[in-house]
């Protein structure tokens, strides 16, 4: 009887010790993330994305010993680009407490949705792939962003079409959510600092391609340039039908959209499309960033060609392990929320990040670029020089 007990607590004890019960996703020899985005569906090249870029950040890390002697790990949950499924597993992530904390989750809705959750159970939020406004109010401590807002972008756009180009007729298409109207808000605040307004508005409905209507409400004012807000099939099936009805307009997107996902969408007709970017050219190797981000994806996907999600991916993993490196080996999920507080300013090699108190937003940065005729992408130069 008395071997049978003891034989009972040793064997409790090493399940307690095991290291595959991770509270707050922390072992002695491992650290645990996860990440709820878009893995099927029309959005997924931006979580799978977001998702390949992180594991090669933490891959890196991993071969050169880890963070503190702990191996780092991501793992995904599907959201399907909805709120109420991306609640549901971000509710999940909270109760199971076998994550430090939720990192690259993707779209400006499912935040919405989310972040509330995630602010409450003090839960780290790493790297959100949106530029809505919301994300970066003063007291979302628990909130780390790492990209420019879409009112940036927005104003790019239009100092851009006005400015550099000279055009006057301007109509937008975005998709009709929270995400689709803070892009319909920043165009039409960078307008009005001009005195000027939209000449055509279009929407669809999230996670469709029923662009049709919409099209042919904007194609009545003739504009000169459309701007676009949205994720990649519906975008690109506009502009497809666009070419098809000889309307010929420039077309600018946000970065949300997924460029190298848009440019395979478009083929052939994307020639000449504009996209606005927040992290830097993902082919510039002489940028140091630039060229650890490409020996790391090589590493984990080889096949994988360079790209601006698989970058913002990147770095997001990279600020992420900063923290842990700051927050010392006694790592808990507090020690982590106060490392993550007191980042201050990151230089990650020509590319740099600054926070500061009531500052959660990282980067102001902000770049266009246009899908050339081979389907790669070059950069736009701006001031008209």
């Amino acid at each position: 009887m008395i071997r049978s007990i003891c034989g009972a607590l040793a064997a409790a004890v090493a399940l307690a010790a095991s290291p595959l019960i991770a509270e707050e996703g922390v072992t002695a020899d491992s650290v645990s993330f996860a990440q709820v985005a878009a893995m099927e569906g029309p959005a997924a090249a931006l979580g799978t994305g977001m998702n390949l870029g992180i594991r090669a950040a933490f891959e890196e890390a991993n071969a050169a010993g880890g963070v503190h002697g702990r191996k780092l790990a991501v793992e995904a949950f599907d959201d399907g680009y909805e709120p109420d499924l991306s609640v549901a597993q971000v509710r999940k992530v909270i109760d199971g407490n076998a994550h430090i904390g939720l990192i690259g989750p993707v779209g400006t809705p499912t935040a919405l949705a989310t972040q509330p959750l995630a602010t409450e159970a003090r839960m780290p939020y790493i790297g959100p792939f949106t530029g809505a406004g919301f994300l970066r109010a003063q007291d979302l401590a628990n909130v780390v962003n790492i990209r420019a807002t879409y009112g940036a972008e927005t104003k790019v756009w239009i100092d851009y079409l006005v400015g550099d180009l000279g055009l006057a007729k301007i109509a937008i298409l975005y998709q009709d959510d929270g995400f689709g109207r803070v892009g319909l808000d920043g165009v039409t605040k960078a307008l009005a600092d001009r005195d000027m307004e939209l000449v055509a508005q279009g929407t669809y409905t999230r996670n469709t391609v029923a662009v049709k209507t919409a099209l042919l409400d904007i194609r009545k004012a003739a504009p000169e340039a459309v701007v676009m807000v949205g994720a990649y099939k519906p975008i690109a099936e506009f502009v497809k039908l666009a070419r098809k009805m000889k309307m010929d307009p420039v077309f600018v997107n946000i970065s949300f959209v997924g460029s190298e996902a848009l440019a395979g969408e478009l083929g052939p007709e994307g020639a000449g499309v504009i996209i606005s970017q927040v992290v830097p050219f993902p082919w510039d190797a002489s940028i140091p960033l630039v060229a650890q981000y490409q020996a790391a994806l090589k590493a984990v996907a080889p096949e994988t060609h360079p790209g601006f999600v698989t970058l913002e991916g990147y770095v997001t993993g990279r600020v992420a392990i900063a923290a842990l490196q700051a927050a010392g080996s006694d790592l808990t999920r507090e020690s982590y929320l106060a490392a993550l507080g007191n980042l201050g300013t990151l230089d990650l090699g020509g590319f740099t990040l600054a926070y500061g108190p009531g500052d959660n937003q990282g980067s102001d940065a902000v770049f266009l670029t246009e899908i050339g005729p081979d389907g790669g992408f070059r950069p736009v130069t701006l001031g008209g020089s």
